[in-house]
């Protein structure tokens, strides 16, 4: 009945009805009927189920604590000696970040240690004492690494990554997520701000525009920066696609209200955000070396 034309499979003895939808909840469930019965699914897939819009969907992450090998297709078994702390779901939030950052982008990385720290999934002393406890855990020390990096007041992945190519490029010292003094009975918060010169940098994502009330209250919001004389800069995704671009304009603005500091910077720790964090790090004997890059 299986191999005839009404079902389809995904998984040995796993099948679906050729009319039914897959949701990533179905492919997960697939893959549990498909995996050991003490495979738990973590990494970036754990995180995605806390709700992060972000990262691929395949392969899905398990992870299992012992010698165990096996192929399933978009779906990737990991083996540890030892399993983190899990829950119904898999391996904890501060495990899955953990995780994560084993193989992880460093600007990628931000954007999914601030999430997770502004939803309250995880707090820095919790991955801080999860990976010195276990330094031989894969990510453990790419983890500690990017820590120095994140900030939990950013509220969207896209507000953090425009934070990172401006730091990363040298332009640090912008607040985030802090009210902007208009002058009036208000509370106005900006995005990114330079106290210090008065800019407010804001990352416009799609909402912006397609949500009416987010739309209307922008509107307002601007026009008391305007009228308190508060400069604003508006980051697209077009904009954050060219981040090279952009750190030129956000400087430019700088320089227009007193800047004295550095202009952006484009050399090696630039480079490094769009690597992964394990090149920063460096090696495990570059580690013990004393070879890490800074």
């Amino acid at each position: 009945m299986l191999q005839g034309a009404r079902f389809v499979r995904i998984h040995d003895s796993v099948w679906r009805h050729r009319d039914h939808e897959m949701s990533e909840a179905d492919w997960i469930a697939a893959a549990r009927l498909a995996l050991p019965a003490d495979a738990h699914l973590t990494g970036i897939s754990r995180i995605q189920q806390l709700g992060l819009d972000f990262g691929p969907r395949r392969p899905l992450h398990f992870v299992v604590d012992r010698d165990h090998h096996l192929v399933i297709d978009q779906v990737f078994l990991h083996r540890t000696a030892q399993l983190p702390p899990t829950d119904d779901v898999g391996v904890v939030s501060p495990a899955a970040f953990i995780a994560y950052c084993a193989h992880a982008r460093v600007i990628d990385a931000i954007k999914v240690g601030d999430w997770l720290l502004h939803y309250g999934h995880m707090t820095c002393e919790e991955v801080r004492t999860m990976a010195l406890a276990a330094l031989w855990r894969d990510g453990a020390h790419e983890s500690l690494w990017v820590l120095d990096h994140l900030d939990g007041r950013s509220r969207s992945v896209k507000e953090s990554e425009t934070r990172a190519v401006l730091a990363f490029a040298g332009l640090e010292g912008a607040e985030v997520n802090v009210a902007v003094d208009v002058h009036e009975e208000v509370e106005v918060i900006g995005d990114l701000v330079y106290r210090r010169q008065g800019l407010v940098v804001e990352y416009e994502g799609s909402h912006h525009q397609e949500d009416r009330s987010q739309y209307t209250a922008d509107i307002d919001r601007y026009a008391l920066f305007r009228r308190a004389r508060v400069t604003y800069l508006q980051v697209t995704k077009e904009k954050l696609a060219r981040p090279k671009r952009l750190c030129g304009e956000v400087y430019r603005e700088l320089l227009a209200l007193g800047y004295d500091g550095p202009p952006p910077s484009f050399g090696e720790r630039w480079r490094q955000l769009f690597l992964p964090i394990s090149l920063a790090v460096g090696s495990r004997r570059g580690r013990i070396t004393g070879r890490a890059v800074s």
